[in-house]
């Protein structure tokens, strides 16, 4: 029960923390009130989160050695993820609630196991690594292509940019609702596979499927952290790395291209940051606008975030595996 409720936990920090990513461009563009964003995100997190399982089965079973998983290293990991998310949520740091929970179940389990550096399973772990490296950085190229289309579209059929915008924002309602579609799919993942596995090592179920109240409660948590948390993201992903109001047109493209590549990794069942796939097409789009508009101060920052999630993550876990 206590690893459940953990997980549920982390779910919650993981709706605070990333889930409100799907909506920061539109809050900005005021293309949707903060209160109806939050809805809709809630909804369509929900819907995402019921829709796939294949994320589940990587965590669950594709980081770590299953036979070696315990509770104590399910609830060392879990709590290692949820302290790192903590802090850069206090700082506004889009880290990845993903990478946190993957370095901590590879911090427990290594400590665990006193270094055996087998219990990881390769092949799964260098398609998460891959796409921790490609998915930011094609995230961004596709933003500015996407940005480029319509731009060039509205310039040759003759319509003012402004003008255009004010169609945009009910598109960016639908981006809105694709990016939160994609990111249950994936995030909401996280801890559905860690109960899972927690419910198979206990004996409580036979084999490794997902069962359906474990998805409802998963995607209710994080879409109860969604409602009560996420403005310290929202605030950087849209006032820090632009240095420009975002128009609806490119609010409208960072969503789209953010959710094509989360919703693609996801039905290969590959965790991926949100985090980093928004900011990075948040960045792409500003950039096709004008390379001297982006902050890359703040996209240092977050690089920096993204190489250090997991060692820190892993060493809290690490110390709280050494613990229990």
């Amino acid at each position: 029960m206590l690893v459940v409720a953990l997980a549920l936990c982390y779910d919650f920090v993981n709706g605070f923390h990333d889930a409100a990513n799907a909506i920061a461009t539109s809050i900005a563009s005021n293309a949707l009130q903060p209160t109806s964003a939050i809805l809709l995100a809630m909804t369509f997190d929900f819907i995402g989160a019921l829709s796939h399982t294949a994320v589940a089965y990587t965590i669950g079973k594709g980081v770590i050695d299953p036979t070696i998983i315990t509770q104590g290293i399910l609830a060392a990991a879990l709590i290692g993820a949820i302290g790192w998310n903590l802090v850069t949520w206090r700082f506004g740091i889009p880290s990845s609630s993903m990478h946190a929970l993957i370095g901590g179940l590879i911090g427990a389990a290594l400590v665990k196991s006193g270094f055996n550096w087998s219990i990881l399973v390769g092949p799964s772990l260098r398609k998460i690594i891959l796409a921790m490296v490609l998915a930011p950085l094609i995230a961004f190229v596709l933003a500015m292509v996407i940005i480029v289309i319509i731009t060039w579209t509205l310039h040759v059929l003759h319509v003012r940019h402004r003008k255009a915008s004010k169609r945009i924002k009910y598109l960016q309602i639908l981006s809105a609702a694709w990016m939160s579609f994609s990111h249950g799919m994936n995030d909401a993942q996280n801890a559905m596979g860690i109960i899972t596995i927690s419910l198979l090592t206990y004996g409580a179920i036979s084999t490794f499927h997902v069962p359906m109240s474990i998805r409802i409660l998963c995607a209710l948590s994080m879409g109860a952290g969604t409602l009560f948390g996420g403005w310290r993201i929202i605030r950087t992903i849209t006032d820090e790395l632009s240095g420009d109001e975002p128009m609806p047109i490119e609010g409208f493209s960072a969503q789209t291209s953010a959710g094509i590549v989360i919703f693609l990794l996801s039905l290969l069942g590959i965790p991926i940051s949100t985090s980093h796939a928004i900011s990075s097409c948040v960045m792409g789009t500003t950039a096709a606008k004008r390379i001297g508009l982006v902050n890359w101060r703040v996209g240092g920052h977050m690089v920096i975030a993204w190489i250090i999630t997991i060692p820190a993550s892993a060493l809290l876990a690490g110390l709280l595996s050494l613990i229990f």
